[in-house]
């Protein structure tokens, strides 16, 4: 009897050890699992917020400008070749009169230059503009758009002297589209020259015209203390190193934005 009490009484002890062990297992389990989340919680948040900083200016207007002009760049420069119109003028205008193409006009109707109906027998959307439910023409593609502004420019009288100008005067069309009446914007020139300057529309010109684009071929004051633009250079610094300012050298060089380019000559003095 004593020997079965015995046997008995150590296999309560090896059954109690064993579930002992078992609970302690799990709550070295439960323990990690708690600790893993914790772990993961405190290095997420930094993670997440870096990615929502590279991720968010994707949304910003900056980006879909530049989304804007990788789509309709190609168009505006077939538009070039048959009607004489800067590829740099057209995308400003749709740039500019799209909303970078996410307009409620240009979503409707793909229509890009806020062009209507007139003598139009195409489809048609009616948008609120200078009057309310105004009628502007529809289009099947953003492509029909673009054809029908240069139709629309090269069409009308009041634009051909715009025709005999240099095919990449950018600022001379801009500035004799508001003179012809286009906008009524006194600054509607200078939108289209920022644009033009600040994203280098005026390059798709060049690749028409095979000639170098204006911005590097601007001639400096006579007399002036000159500097070409290398690499990392800015205005400011340019300004400080020949201690002037900013607008200064804007002024001197004919500048409506901060944009400048690798070997463009600017007068500084």
């Amino acid at each position: 009897m004593k020997i079965i009490r015995f046997v008995s009484f150590l296999m309560l002890i090896v059954f109690a050890a064993s579930c002992g062990s078992k609970k302690k297992v799990v709550t070295r389990k439960d323990d990690v699992e708690i600790n893993n989340r914790g772990e993961e919680n405190r290095e997420t948040p930094a993670e997440v917020v870096d990615d929502v900083k590279e991720e968010m200016p994707r949304n910003s207007y900056h980006y879909r400008v530049e989304d804007y002009i990788r789509d309709y760049a190609p168009i505006a420069q077939e538009e070039m070749r048959l009607y004489k119109i800067p590829a740099s003028i057209t995308l400003a205008q749709g740039i500019l009169e799209s909303g970078a193409g996410n307009g409620e006009l240009t979503r409707r109707a793909n229509n890009h230059f806020g062009i209507k109906c007139h003598d139009w027998e195409g489809e048609k959307v009616y948008h609120d503009d200078d009057r309310r439910g105004e009628c502007f023409r529809k289009y099947k593609h953003a492509k029909y758009s673009y054809r029908d502004h240069s139709l629309f420019l090269s069409g009308r009288g009041r634009y051909a002297e715009l025709f005999e100008l240099d095919a990449d005067d950018y600022k001379g069309w801009a500035k004799g589209l508001r003179k012809a009446g286009y906008a009524t914007d006194r600054r509607y020139p200078d939108k289209l020259i920022d644009l033009i300057e600040r994203y280098e529309l005026y390059k798709f010109d060049s690749d028409i015209t095979k000639r170098p684009s204006p911005a590097y071929t601007v001639k400096p004051q006579e007399g002036s203390e000159t500097h070409v633009v290398k690499k990392g250079d800015t205005l400011y610094s340019i300004s400080k190193k020949y201690d002037t300012s900013v607008e200064e050298i804007k002024r001197m060089n004919g500048l409506n934005g901060n944009t400048i380019s690798i070997g463009q000559i600017l007068s500084v003095k």
